[in-house]
């Protein structure tokens, strides 16, 4: 028998498991408590509260650490590739040479959508914000790909994988393009994944497109930094869709959605709107002791993390690549400088030091987006095209789960007590 924990309702006594993982906090299983006591605990958000069992990734936020399936992501950033990432997080394991090429192969074949899914886009207004599309087409490839819609089969669910990883750059570039009035670039099978979205996002047919090694990089990176990030809001929207056996096309469109809110994707967009309010370098010591003002509702935006009370170890690979991309692309914009500006004071000021207020990922990735040329609105496409991976490997780990049962969160009531209807007439 482990460890127990002890806990008194109503001078009841019971002895609730505790439960370890392989690294982490314990965990206290509370699955009985309600046959045992008539009580429900009360966890606003869930923030104390473990909802599944997983071997994915693993953050400790304290620490700064961020491991998928064990491997630190600043050795995953460094040394490996998305698709490379995709296969780690599916499978369990790193690929072989050839293991990862029948991969690369396989999600390079998959990259087209169905002629049909062209035409679904000329319902949207060109105004639409891309999110909107995005949440509309995702939720609508359940329709265009019956022969992947049965979850208890596993081939099923490994094809509906390959297609959803493969299909998110051709329909977030499609979105892009509806947006802007271009025609649609068809998937180019001899470049990369990000080369690939790259093309079919600023590529025209009137010129031929040149993958820029840096940009491509650049990209391949923000894709590995946000392929999953554990029991998030919009990866535990996706696994409770999936709970009730919803087809996985449907699943990742309500991830799509639950990301589209600013306090979860948009965070990125936040962070340049500010660079933009600040302005020039000069003016940045003004902004800072406006920051440092509780009264002045002004915010730095990009700094400090919800999960990460230290350094955000996904930041220290973008630092680089920040400049990498600027100098690939001779970038000269004060709102660049002004950013690089930031960053140095804030690693220097003893205000944001002792409140760990450390730039984060979404301060670096929404400067290197922007130098690469894409509208703030893109920002959360490209997050949805990037934990599309963590989505898929979460849904499968679910489904494969057998303690998984349909999500059913309870409540505390507080409305009327029961009470007889009046009739319309005597009210």
């Amino acid at each position: 028998m482990g460890d127990q924990a002890k806990l008194s309702v109503g001078g009841k006594e019971i002895d609730l498991p505790v439960l370890k993982g392989s690294v982490g906090p314990d965990v206290i299983d509370i699955r009985k408590l309600y046959a045992q006591t008539g009580a429900f605990t009360y966890d606003p958000g869930f923030t104390s509260t473990g909802s599944c069992e997983s071997a994915l990734t693993y953050i400790d936020g304290d620490e700064g650490v961020l491991l998928h399936r064990g491997y630190p992501i600043g050795q995953l950033a460094e040394q490996s590739s998305f698709l490379e990432v995709c296969y780690l997080l599916l499978n369990g394991e790193l690929p072989s040479q050839a293991e990862l090429g029948k991969f690369e192969h396989t999600i390079t074949r998959h990259t087209m959508v169905h002629e049909q899914l062209s035409s679904f886009f000329s319902g949207f207004r060109r105004d639409a914000h891309p999110m909107a599309v995005m949440c509309g087409v995702v939720g609508a490839l359940s329709a265009f790909y019956h022969d992947s819609t049965d979850i208890s089969d596993p081939v099923q669910r490994r094809i509906a994988s390959h297609r959803l990883i493969a299909k998110m750059p051709t329909i977030a570039a499609m979105a892009y393009k509806y947006s802007v009035g271009q025609p649609f670039v068809y998937p180019d099978n001899k470049l990369s994944y990000a080369g690939n979205f790259l093309k079919m996002t600023f590529g025209v047919p009137a010129e031929e497109y040149e993958v820029i090694p840096a940009v491509e990089k650049a990209m391949d990176r923000i894709f590995i930094l946000h392929a999953d990030h554990e029991q998030n809001a919009s990866t535990s929207t996706v696994r409770l869709a999936g709970s009730s056996g919803a087809n996985p096309f449907a699943c990742i469109a309500a991830g799509i959605a639950c990301l589209w809110g600013p306090a979860h994707g948009g965070a990125n967009e936040a962070c340049l709107n500010m660079l933009r309010e600040i302005g020039t370098p000069d003016k940045i010591p003004h902004f800072i002791e406006r920051a440092k003002d509780k009264n002045d509702p002004f915010r730095l935006m990009g700094f400090g993390h919800r999960v990460y009370k230290n350094y955000d170890p996904r930041a220290t690979v973008m630092q680089q690549t920040v400049r990498e991309v600027f100098d690939a692309l001779k970038v000269n914009d004060p709102l660049f400088e002004t950013a690089l500006r930031l960053e140095e004071l804030a690693r220097s000021d003893p205000y944001f030091i002792e409140k760990k207020l450390f730039p984060n990922v979404d301060f670096y990735s929404g400067i290197i987006l922007s130098a690469i040329g894409f509208p703030t609105e893109m920002f959360t496409v490209l997050f949805a095209l990037a934990r599309t991976v963590g989505w898929v490997a979460q849904w499968n780990e679910m489904i494969g789960d057998p303690g998984q049962k349909i999500g059913r969160p309870r409540q505390l009531y507080t409305g009327p007590t029961e009470r007889d209807y009046v009739p319309l007439s005597a009210r």
